[in-house]
């Protein structure tokens, strides 16, 4: 009985022994645990604060940059729309933004003015319309629409980009003719004008520059709201281009110059056109009366110099025919389609 007790207490004593190596590693687990947690708060509270050291050493950069920038002056790039080149760089400090703000705009208005019409030596922008023609075979020969550079817009453009700098694209305004490709072959149906002058046959100077001009002439179409350009369509009546010696009016005086007759053909597409409701961009009068049209009837044409321009706003396309008659008579005729009669416009 007295081993029974014994090993019952012994038994008792080793489960305590066992209950209290578990608690003992229950709590070392606990103790780790708290540990590991400070550890991962403090890397934490670390990582935030490199974090907020790198934010404020970045705004710090950033603001530099902002004030180095601000301290610079402001350039206004003019950028070209087709090929994105910028073509010119202003400061408009340097130019007077800011302190003498009329100047500043004269200037722009006096560059501007330049970039759209060209100088002496260099192209400007604006180019006037070259009208498509119809060949001998009905194909239309391509010309080339009408390019405007909008100086007022542009001057307005910069002036509000020099506040804060920046690209300006160039305000270019491109028109092509009016009228659509599927009326080309019906153009020639319907006369709607006509006028006719006479010359003498034997002057074969004269006479050559009068065919010349009516071939260059011939067979244009002048779409609606199309400006139509003696100068432009005929080009220099020069040697080079055929022309030849003849009479021509300068200041009031009958002299020989090359090129001497066209006037006549210019006069007469006037007296033709003039019988519908264009309006005219440009004309002028010889200084003395010409005997091929009655007075004050007549358009004086010069290359380079005085030219004939008229706006189509009879309300539809037209076709010009020159008709030269080696007998002595030149005819320019206003044609369009029969499609289009009804809708023309006339004096």
């Amino acid at each position: 009985m007295r081993r029974w007790v014994v090993f019952i207490i012994l038994i008792g004593s080793l489960l305590g022994l066992v209950g209290c190596a578990e608690k003992t590693t229950t709590g070392k687990e606990s103790e780790q645990k708290n540990k590991v947690t400070e550890q991962e708060k403090k890397f934490e509270e670390q990582k935030a604060a490199e974090e907020a050291a790198k934010k404020t050493a970045a705004d710090a950069e950033t603001k530099r940059i902002a004030e180095e920038e601000a301290k610079k002056p402001k350039v206004v790039n003019l950028v070209d729309p087709s090929t994105k080149n910028i073509i010119k760089s202003l400061i408009p400090v340097e130019m007077g933004f800011g302190t003498d703000n009329d100047k500043y705009q004269q200037e722009l208005e006096s560059w501007a003015k330049e970039l759209a019409r060209g100088t002496e030596t260099d192209p400007g922008y604006d180019t006037k319309m070259i009208l498509d023609k119809i060949d001998a075979n009905g194909q239309v020969i391509k010309g080339k629409p009408r390019v405007i550079l909008e100086e007022a817009e542009l001057v307005t453009k910069v002036i509000e980009a020099s506040v804060n700098g920046g690209d300006v694209l160039l305000p270019i305004y491109i028109t092509e003719s009016g009228y659509k490709p599927e009326d080309a072959a019906h153009l020639s149906e319907v006369v709607v004008a006509t006028y006719s002058t006479k010359f003498n046959p034997s002057i074969t100077g004269r006479n050559k520059n009068i065919e010349l001009s009516a071939q260059a002439i011939d067979n244009v179409i002048v779409g609606t709201g199309d400006i139509f350009s003696f100068n432009h369509t005929v080009g220099p009546s020069d040697a080079a281009h055929g022309y030849q010696p003849a009479q021509e009016i300068v200041n009031k005086e009958l002299v020989m110059g090359i090129g001497g007759g066209i006037c006549q053909t210019s006069s007469t597409l006037f007296n033709a056109v003039d019988q519908l409701t264009i309006d005219y961009v440009e004309w002028h009068h010889h200084s003395l009366t010409v005997g091929y049209v009655p007075s004050g009837r007549d358009a004086t044409v010069s290359y380079g110099g005085k030219d004939f321009q008229f706006k189509n706003t009879a309300g539809v396309p037209l076709l010009i025919k020159a008709i030269y008659n080696g007998n002595g008579t030149l005819t320019v005729e206003v044609r369009t389609s029969a499609a289009f009669q009804s809708l023309l416009q006339k004096r």
